[in-house]
């Protein structure tokens, strides 16, 4: 139900099954479907997440520590018309066959990991040793099912055609729309999927988008154009002087342009920005130790990232992505850490005419123990560790919606009216025309019982001055990490007069014990508002122990319907999704 009053709090929250379903459903099922699924919904709802963390092997029961470590699947809404109604059909599939048979077999992963606790029996000696045998992070693992790829997932994504026979003739004409699909991680790899059996094809890393791309780490969230469809993302080279390289995909021709080289710290980024006319990369606060060789040491990503010092500012890179200028300007703001840019967009400079302000909105930590509140032991609300996290104790692992503002960007020099370079290729600025670096601040900051994570927003408005944001939220009101939904309404915080009006106020969606993952907004055709549309989130019913596709109305984030899976069927607790329209191209967010 939709609720603007204080919530009750509960001393229980039962999600447990939601991190160890281990339901896979390979063949569809048809879902009952309660209530009314507006006939724009029409498509396909694809989801990632872990369907497991314990794996029964040889030697005893495998534990994989932490969610981001899950064993990848991808689940399948599909959205159609059944004469005067809608129907959903439901699919699911594990896409790291081979991985989970390893395990089996030698109670270990045997590869790098995001977050897993090594075994502190382990010896001195045999630590030492996988420093120099253990495969670098680029590699894969297993081959086409032995790669843990799956955070995000894109449809037809350009630079990348069918992988292999099997997955060309599948895509041949095929009435969903999709014609690739692809998983993607914060590495350099990419997992191809069968788009409509969701079995896994093959791996490709960025050196076959382009040579340059040598670097182990990038986003899983790369930013789509909403006008052209071309594809941006960052390329990170762990070495002795870590190298950034952001880099375009053209949707046009898939060919595949460095916009920007430069030299930065190494961090764990999990997201960037897209503006009309800028990559904004934002180097916050997960600084990698020792350069990123500590991955080596440690074997996983999360022991290797620095604890948060308030004394290093984050640091903004600004990349020109049109007129060939590289990289223009960098800010330095206070520390932060963050996982998902909501989005950004440019406004006329309100102190230097002539010039442009980027606008950048963003869930944001003062620390990173939110990466530790994800270890499973914390996350299941039943475990004991879960309870440091109830209540205020656990704000230090809770967002502040937060609004940035990058001031007086530099202009390209006209020539004749026209921006000069605009068909140049200029991968790196010398060293002595590097920008100098400027001062961004915070507009403003939202507290944490009206603020988010998984941030959406209508895609109409991707690289454009929005008004609405929607996400999963902690109130801190359960031992849970997620008790709700929230719509957030930042006219309240750009117009203060207005704060106490009643349509400035945040919404929640919220049941007991039901627990709703990322929601994916469908934008109404027909409509005129920005909030005219449905929110589509796949939620646990922990009482029931069954997971179910909840369809909520945008704009009074009240229910209008639903479709069951139906007792003993849960999906696990996922990261991401996409939706797919038959004839419509999806957006990287």
């Amino acid at each position: 139900m939709a609720t603007e009053t204080q919530p009750e709090k509960y001393e229980e929250w039962p999600n447990a099954k939601g991190a160890q379903p281990q339901f896979e459903q390979k063949d569809p099922i048809k879902l009952k479907v309660t209530g009314h699924i507006p006939s724009y919904a029409i498509g396909t709802l694809l989801r990632t997440g872990p369907g497991a963390h314990e794996i029964e092997t040889e030697k005893g029961l495998f534990k994989l520590s932490h969610w981001f470590d899950g064993l990848s699947m991808v689940h399948k809404f599909k959205i159609e018309n059944d004469s005067d109604q809608v129907k959903v059909s439901y699919s699911s599939r594990f896409i790291v066959d081979q991985l989970i048979e390893t395990i089996r077999k030698t109670g270990s992963t045997e590869g790098f990991t995001f977050g897993q606790k090594q075994d502190p029996c382990q010896s001195y000696f045999k630590k030492l040793m996988s420093v120099f045998t253990a495969a670098p992070p680029s590699s894969t693992q297993g081959g086409r099912e032995g790669s843990n790829i799956g955070v995000t997932i894109s449809a037809n994504m350009p630079g990348f055609g069918p992988f292999g026979p099997d997955q060309a003739e599948t895509s041949k004409n095929h009435a969903s729309g999709i014609s690739t699909l692809v998983t993607k991680t914060d590495r350099n790899a990419y997992q191809h999927l069968n788009p409509e059996t969701l079995e896994p094809a093959g791996v490709a890393i960025q050196t076959s988008l382009h040579p340059e791309l040598i670097g182990q780490l990038s986003s899983a969230h790369a930013k789509s154009d909403p006008d052209t469809g071309d594809i941006f993302n960052y390329n990170l080279e762990l070495s002795s002087d870590p190298t950034y390289r952001i880099f375009r995909v053209s949707a046009t021709t898939g060919k595949t342009d460095i916009l920007a080289k430069f030299k930065a710290t190494p961090a764990y980024i999990h997201s960037l920005f897209l503006t009309q006319n800028y990559v904004v990369l934002c180097v916050w606060n997960s600084h990698l130790s020792a350069r990123g060789a500590s991955i080596l040491w440690n074997k996983n990503v999360l022991d290797s990232i620095s604890p948060l010092n308030p004394r290093y500012p984050a640091k903004w890179y600004i990349v020109d992505r049109k007129h060939g200028r590289g990289l223009v300007s960098v800010y330095d703001t206070p520390a932060f850490y963050a996982f998902h840019a909501t989005n950004a967009w440019e406004e006329p400079s309100k102190t230097n005419p002539g010039q442009t302000d980027i606008i950048a909105e963003i869930p944001a930590f003062d620390s990173i123990d939110v990466l530790k509140r994800f270890y499973y032991e914390n996350l299941i609300s039943s475990e004991p560790g879960a309870l440091k996290y109830a209540g205020k104790a656990g704000n230090i692992a809770r967002p502040k919606y937060r609004r940035y503002r990058l001031p007086d960007i530099p202009q390209p020099a006209l020539q004749n009216g026209h921006a000069n370079g605009h068909t140049r290729s200029k991968s790196i600025l010398p060293s002595s025309s590097s920008p100098k670096t400027l001062k961004g601040r915070v507009v403003f900051e939202v507290p944490f019982t009206a603020s988010m994570e998984l941030p959406t927003i209508n895609p109409k408005y991707l690289a454009r001055p929005h008004r609405y944001i929607y996400g999963i939220c902690d109130r801190g009101i359960s031992p849970s990490f997620v008790d709700g939904l929230v719509k957030l309404d930042t006219y309240a915080y750009t117009h203060p007069s207005a704060a106490d009006a009643a349509d400035a106020k945040p919404l929640y969606w919220s049941q007991y014990a039901h627990s709703p993952g990322e929601a994916i907004f469908i934008a109404d055709p027909e409509g005129t508002a920005e909030d005219d549309g449905v929110l589509l989130s796949v939620v646990l019913d922990g009482i029931k122990g069954y997971s179910y596709l909840l369809v909520l109305d945008a704009k009074t984030m009240t229910e209008v319907g639903r479709a069951e899976l139906g007792e003993g069927r849960c999906v696990g607790f996922g990261f991401h999704g996409t939706h797919v329209r038959p004839a419509g191209r999806t957006l990287d967010v």
